[in-house]
Parts: structure tokens; sequence; C-alpha cells
């Protein structure tokens, strides 16, 4: 998280936790929940790289700080726009004409995420990390800005991570997509100064909507057929 060590130790740990219990029940109630099960724990996992980014900070470690920061931006550029669109493609059911569209976003999503996060493994330089007005921000390099403005970078992410959820058949599903967008909109206008930190805190936060999902068994309404 984007506070402090402790607090990103402790979101880390709510949030697997959270993810637990929602695997457990998605294997009880239907596997097809499972890789909307796995985000929260892959957000808790996200929020534990950042604790240790901020112990490398607080104690002048620079190997830690790039370790962590690569196992961070392993999660923000690489994991989520390939298993949002996955998650909601698994989920979907087979009749529906949207299944092949979310099958292409996560496949468009494992490219462009291998594109954006490989060649920081081979060019950790490229990384910077400072900590601005007490909260970190990742900065550098990335290979698209040889190709394209920034800007168009950060339009394409959010629309692999934000369409798949917003297209989906189930009802609570496409709130969570609602929950992405304002998470955008508040990162863009009040949290800019560390965007990326506090964009993966509260996108993380925003999958215990996933955990409520799971655990009332939301996608029945739309098709009780397959969530019995």
């Amino acid at each position: 998280m984007c506070l402090s060590q402790t607090v990103s130790f402790a979101a880390g740990g709510l949030l697997l936790v959270g993810g637990v219990y929602a695997c457990n029940k998605a294997w009880i109630t239907n596997k097809k929940y499972l890789p909307v099960a796995l985000m929260p724990i892959f957000a808790g996992l996200q929020q534990l790289t950042e604790g240790f980014v901020w112990s490398g900070m607080n104690s002048g470690d620079p190997a830690l700080v790039i370790i962590s920061a690569l196992s961070f931006i392993f999660f923000t550029w690489f994991m989520w726009p390939f298993w949002i669109p996955l998650a909601v493609y698994v989920l979907e059911p087979k009749e529906s004409k949207r299944k092949h569209l979310f099958l292409a976003f996560a496949l468009i999503g494992l490219t462009f995420g291998l594109i954006l996060y490989v060649p920081h493994l081979l060019n950790p330089e490229w990384i910077s990390v400072t900590i601005n007005r007490n909260s970190l921000a990742y900065e550098g390099t990335m290979l698209l800005d040889f190709m394209m403005p920034r800007l168009a970078t950060n339009i394409l992410y959010l629309s692999l991570i934000i369409l798949p959820p917003l297209l989906s058949r189930y009802l609570h599903i496409r709130y969570f997509g609602l929950s992405l967008i304002a998470v955008v909109i508040v990162d863009n206008f009040f949290l800019s100064y560390a965007y990326i930190s506090f964009f993966c805190l509260l996108a993380g936060l925003a999958t215990f909507h996933l955990i409520y999902i799971i655990s009332r068994n939301k996608c029945k309404r739309e098709c009780p057929t397959l969530f019995v």
C-alpha cells in the first residue's frame, strides 16, 4: 500500500484471508468462480510485495527495492490485463455471444502484459521508485514509450481490465467494472502523485466486492442453471 510498510502488510494479509475464503466458497458453490476468487489473493500478494518495497526504501537497500518493485509491477503490468479478462471469460456461460470476445481480450492482455513487463526484467534500471507525499511513486521507462505516448499505453491497459467486467452477462460483475472506473477517476483526480501505487491499492480493495459476489452466489440471478 502507498501509506506505509505496516499498512501494506496488513492490507495484504486481509486480502489473502478474504481470497482464501472466496476460493473455498467457489470450490463448494461453482468452480467457475475460482479465477475470480483468486483475484483478492493476487491483490494481497501484490500489497505484500509493496510492503517489501517500503522495507527496502526505509533501510536503504536498493537491491530489495528493485526485486520487490519487479514483483509489484508483475501484478500491475502483466497479471491484471491478462487475468481479469480470463476470469470473466471462464465465468461467462457457454451460450454467451461475448465469450469469444473475452478470450480475445485475455490473449491481447497476455501479449500486452509481456510487452510491458519483460523489458523491466531485462532492464531493471528502467524502474524508478521514489517517496512522494509519504507514498510510493513508480516511474521510469517502458518499451512502448518508444512507440506511442504513455497516455495511449494507459488507455489500452485500462480498456483491457475494465471493458470485460462491464460487458459481462452478470450484473454484479458489471458493478465491479463500475468500481474500477471509480478507482480510475479518484486516482487520476486526487492521487496522481503516486497513481500506480494508489490504483493498485484501491483496485485491490475493490476485490472485496468479488468476495461478496461469491459468498452470496450473486451470479445465480442471471444463470440459475449454472449457479445452483
